[in-house]
């Protein structure tokens, strides 16, 4: 069974008008705990995140973390409530556990940041298996997509305080949709889901957020030709792209968007 729970709850909270007006109103609100993420009994992170798909989250959250090479190093994931969050308990494959010696560490992190708590700089730099096929999607398609997107926000509608991945076909069909308090979060439930389907892979991914270096390095994981945020990107995140061959393009709006690296001359 998938870890699930409501998302978000009501709370009531105080409106106040410019004109000085108060009002009582009931609001949801997003739930955001500590989750826990435990490796063959090793407390390896402590995420603050949206407590659903934890199973979507987990899988996705090792391939990105490269404790894993595929789902099916992970021999079982088991995710249940504790009394002041949850805890997803993981159990891998013999051969991939002295991966943990190299890896392990105790970090919090109330961003959700997939490199807090890394004992050392050349941490950072971690492997990427292959180059990302060129996208097959055109820009009309991208503008398109876009227009979409809230449709496929359902929690953020609810309560406009989370983020989402979305994955698409490279005629911008939406497919796969992941959604969560955290950037990063939302990013390794959709790569989780993506690997926990071997058959069909995507196009391009789309983010509702800045474009950071991780969320490149997760995009390549996830083996997307392009990946496709809102928001601004960072110098790192494009250095990485162009490194590696992905596709970027930021700052995506209904008008305009962005492109920092397009090595197959898609939008040139």
């Amino acid at each position: 069974m998938n870890a699930n729970h409501d998302p978000a709850r009501p709370l009531t909270l105080i409106r106040l008008s410019q004109d000085g007006v108060t009002a009582s109103i009931e609001r949801e609100v997003a739930v955001e705990c500590p989750v826990a993420i435990e490796v063959d009994g090793f407390g390896y992170a402590v995420m603050m995140m949206t407590p659903e798909r934890l199973e979507d989250f987990a899988t996705g959250f090792l391939l990105t973390e490269r404790l894993v090479d595929a789902p099916g190093d992970i021999l079982g994931i088991e995710p249940f409530a504790a009394e002041s969050g949850w805890i997803v308990r993981v159990t891998l494959a013999e051969h991939l556990r002295g991966r943990m010696q190299d890896r392990v560490r105790h970090r919090t992190s109330d961003t959700s940041c997939g490199l807090c708590g890394l004992s050392g700089l050349e941490q950072i730099a971690r492997p990427v298996t292959g180059r990302p096929p060129a996208p097959e999607v055109n820009a009309e398609t991208l503008f398109a997509t876009l227009g979409a997107l809230r449709t496929h926000q359902p929690l953020n509608a609810r309560t406009g305080a989370v983020h989402a991945a979305i994955a698409c076909d490279a005629a911008g069909k939406i497919v796969a949709a992941a959604e969560d308090v955290g950037r990063h979060n939302a990013l390794d439930k959709l790569v989780g889901t993506l690997a926990r389907d071997t058959v069909w892979r995507p196009d391009f991914i789309l983010v509702t957020s800045r474009i950071s270096y991780e969320m490149v390095d997760k995009a390549l994981v996830a083996g997307v030709g392009l990946l496709v945020g809102i928001s601004a990107p960072t110098s790192l995140a494009i250095d990485h792209a162009r490194e590696h061959g992905l596709t970027l393009i930021a700052l995506a709006r209904p008008d305009a968007m962005l492109v920092a690296h397009d090595p197959h001359g898609r939008f040139a």
